[in-house]
Protein backbone atom coordinates (compact mmCIF):
# COMPACT_ATOMS: atom_id res chain seq x y z
CA UNK A 1 0.00 0.00 0.00
CA UNK A 2 1.22 3.48 -0.78
CA UNK A 3 2.81 5.48 2.00
CA UNK A 4 0.25 8.26 1.53
CA UNK A 5 -2.64 5.79 1.99
CA UNK A 6 -1.16 4.50 5.24
CA UNK A 7 -0.62 8.08 6.43
CA UNK A 8 -4.21 8.97 5.57
CA UNK A 9 -5.57 5.94 7.42
CA UNK A 10 -3.43 6.63 10.48
CA UNK A 11 -4.45 10.30 10.41
CA UNK A 12 -8.11 9.34 10.23
CA UNK A 13 -7.77 6.90 13.14
CA UNK A 14 -5.88 9.45 15.23
CA UNK A 15 -8.56 12.08 14.50
CA UNK A 16 -11.35 9.66 15.35
CA UNK A 17 -9.67 8.71 18.62
CA UNK A 18 -9.09 12.36 19.56
CA UNK A 19 -12.67 13.28 18.72
CA UNK A 20 -14.05 10.39 20.75
CA UNK A 21 -11.95 11.25 23.80
CA UNK A 22 -12.81 14.95 23.63
CA UNK A 23 -16.51 14.15 23.22
CA UNK A 24 -16.45 11.86 26.23
CA UNK A 25 -14.48 14.31 28.38
CA UNK A 26 -16.98 17.09 27.73
CA UNK A 27 -20.00 14.87 28.34
CA UNK A 28 -21.83 15.53 31.63
CA UNK A 29 -21.06 12.14 33.22
CA UNK A 30 -19.46 11.18 36.51
CA UNK A 31 -15.75 10.35 36.65
CA UNK A 32 -16.03 6.54 36.76
CA UNK A 33 -18.53 6.53 33.91
CA UNK A 34 -16.32 8.80 31.81
CA UNK A 35 -13.24 6.66 32.46
CA UNK A 36 -15.20 3.55 31.47
CA UNK A 37 -16.30 5.18 28.20
CA UNK A 38 -12.74 6.30 27.46
CA UNK A 39 -11.43 2.78 28.15
CA UNK A 40 -14.10 1.21 25.92
CA UNK A 41 -13.37 3.67 23.09
CA UNK A 42 -9.62 3.10 23.43
CA UNK A 43 -10.13 -0.67 23.26
CA UNK A 44 -12.35 -0.31 20.20
CA UNK A 45 -9.85 1.93 18.42
CA UNK A 46 -7.00 -0.40 19.41
CA UNK A 47 -8.90 -3.35 17.96
CA UNK A 48 -9.59 -1.39 14.77
CA UNK A 49 -5.90 -0.52 14.40
CA UNK A 50 -4.85 -4.12 15.09
CA UNK A 51 -7.31 -5.40 12.47
CA UNK A 52 -6.12 -2.82 9.95
CA UNK A 53 -2.44 -3.63 10.54
CA UNK A 54 -3.17 -7.37 10.33
CA UNK A 55 -4.96 -6.85 7.03
CA UNK A 56 -2.05 -4.79 5.64
CA UNK A 57 0.45 -7.42 6.75
CA UNK A 58 -1.61 -10.12 5.01
CA UNK A 59 -1.69 -8.00 1.84
CA UNK A 60 2.07 -7.51 2.03
CA UNK A 61 2.66 -11.24 2.56
CA UNK A 62 0.53 -12.04 -0.51
CA UNK A 63 2.41 -9.47 -2.57
CA UNK A 64 5.81 -10.78 -1.48
CA UNK A 65 4.77 -14.40 -2.09
CA UNK A 66 3.58 -13.51 -5.57
CA UNK A 67 6.78 -11.61 -6.27
CA UNK A 68 8.92 -14.52 -5.08
CA UNK A 69 6.94 -17.02 -7.17
CA UNK A 70 7.18 -14.80 -10.24
CA UNK A 71 10.91 -14.33 -9.72
CA UNK A 72 11.47 -18.08 -9.33
CA UNK A 73 9.58 -18.69 -12.58
CA UNK A 74 11.63 -16.06 -14.42
CA UNK A 75 14.88 -17.53 -13.09
CA UNK A 76 13.82 -21.05 -14.13
CA UNK A 77 12.93 -19.79 -17.62
CA UNK A 78 16.24 -17.95 -17.90
CA UNK A 79 18.13 -21.04 -16.74
CA UNK A 80 16.31 -23.16 -19.35
CA UNK A 81 17.09 -20.68 -22.14
CA UNK A 82 20.72 -20.47 -21.04
CA UNK A 83 21.09 -24.27 -21.10
CA UNK A 84 19.54 -24.39 -24.56
CA UNK A 85 21.90 -21.69 -25.83
CA UNK A 86 24.89 -23.52 -24.34
CA UNK A 87 23.80 -26.68 -26.18
CA UNK A 88 23.52 -24.70 -29.41
CA UNK A 89 26.97 -23.17 -28.93
CA UNK A 90 28.50 -26.60 -28.18
CA UNK A 91 26.74 -28.05 -31.21
CA UNK A 92 27.98 -25.25 -33.46
CA UNK A 93 31.52 -25.61 -32.09
CA UNK A 94 31.71 -29.26 -33.11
Amino acid sequence: MAKSSVSAIMGFLAGAATGAVIGILFAPDAGPSTRKKIREQAEKIGDDIKDNVTHKIDDLNKYVSGFVDETKTKIADLEKKTREEIKEVKKAAK
